[in-house]
Formats: C-alpha cells, structure tokens, sequence
C-alpha cells in the first residue's frame, strides 16, 4: 500500500495546525518536514521547536523529516529527540554517512538518504544497507511547486533491480498526474505537497494514492 506523506512546506504558515489535522482525518499517516538552512540550499525553514510541537500536538502521525543541511550530524540528536519517527540527510552534505546512519538508527528512528537530482545512483549505493529509506527528488531541493522530472523514476527503477527492499519515497512535483508513475516504477511513499493542501477532497486523493500500491 502507498503511504502518503503530507509536506507542510506547502501548509498555509498561518493555519499550519488546522492543515496537519486535516491531512491527517483525511487518512495521511506521515507528516512530510523539511529543514533548510540557507546554506545547503537557498532556502531557510523550520527547526527542532516545530518537529516537538507536531509531534506533541499529532502523536499519531509518522513525522519524516528531511534534513537539506550542510552539516546533518550537528542536529540528529536534536530532531530524533523531538520525536522524529525518520530522519533522511542528504549524501552530498558533510560528514561519515555511514555513520550518521547507524546513528540515526540506533536513536530509533528510520533512516533515510537522498540526493539531488543531478546527483548519480552510484553516490548512495555504498550506504543501502545501512538506509531504511531512500528519498528520490524530482526536483532541486529547497523550494515548493517545481515540476516533476519522469527521468528520476529511472533510479527507483535500478534500485528495486538491485535488490533494495526499504522505503522508496518520491518527492517534488507529486500530484495525481504522476503518482501513478511514481507508484509503478516501485516507490512505496510518496510526498505530495500543493497538489494536497489545495486540493478540495483531500480523503479522495490520499485514498487513491493507497489503491496505487
């Protein structure tokens, strides 16, 4: 079954509680977090304060985060302990994945890496078994609202040629147009933004999306 996994980055900032409770009484498990820090991209967001805050608020929802950060390792223990159920850090930012992940898994949470899209499959192969989850980007990360590149899908393909068997996720562009694609190139959690939080039935489409896996 596909899991659906809300990105707050495109909640409404001033309604982002009224917004999470939405998604999920529509069905939605996980909640989507993504962490700039202006460096790593041009972009700044959230911190630990707000992962407690929904955690505490929303304990029923599965709190992925995605750390878009220079240097990951500074701030696991900190979003781990804020309740973060996965925590994914990007494979071109500073520091011993290998042990990051280990890290990450040792805390109890899933762990996750990512690469940019320009970034080939080959750089995160090393680290699949230490990775309970692979975030595939369609898009630049750091902004909202990017179109959706179908050539992406071709390393979720490879990967589940290989073997791996974790968590697949797919995010930037993710809409009902191209979930299914996402789905039957073999990604089992997708991240869905805009196409969301401005949807008029939101129990429609995260209800679709489940009928996909």
């Amino acid at each position: 079954m596909i899991k659906l996994a809300p990105s707050i980055l495109a909640a409404d900032m001033m309604n982002m509680g009224s917004d999470i409770r939405r998604v999920l009484e529509a069905g939605a498990e996980w909640i989507h977090l993504d962490i700039m820090d202006g460096h790593f991209v041009p972009n700044f967001s959230y911190g630990p304060a707000l992962c407690a805050r929904i955690c505490k608020e929303f304990p029923e929802a599965f709190v992925d985060v995605h750390l878009m950060l220079d240097q990951p390792f500074k701030y696991l223990d900190a979003f781990i302990g804020a309740g973060a159920k996965a925590v994914t850090i990007h494979v071109e930012a500073d520091g011993d994945m290998h042990n990051m992940l280990k890290l990450i898994r040792e805390r109890g949470a899933l762990s996750g890496i990512t690469l940019r899209p320009g970034t080939p499959l080959s750089r995160i192969v090393p680290y699949l078994d230490d990775a309970d989850m692979v975030l595939i980007m369609t898009v630049e990360p750091g902004f909202g609202g990017q179109k959706f590149k179908e050539e992406q899908m071709e390393k979720i393909t490879r990967l589940r040629e290989m073997g791996y068997k974790g968590e697949i996720s797919v995010d930037g562009g993710v809409n009902m147009s191209t979930a299914g694609i996402c789905a039957q190139s073999g990604a089992s959690v997708l991240v869905m933004g805009t196409a969301l939080f401005g949807a008029s039935d939101m129990k429609e489409i995260v209800e679709t999306c489940r009928r996909l896996g």
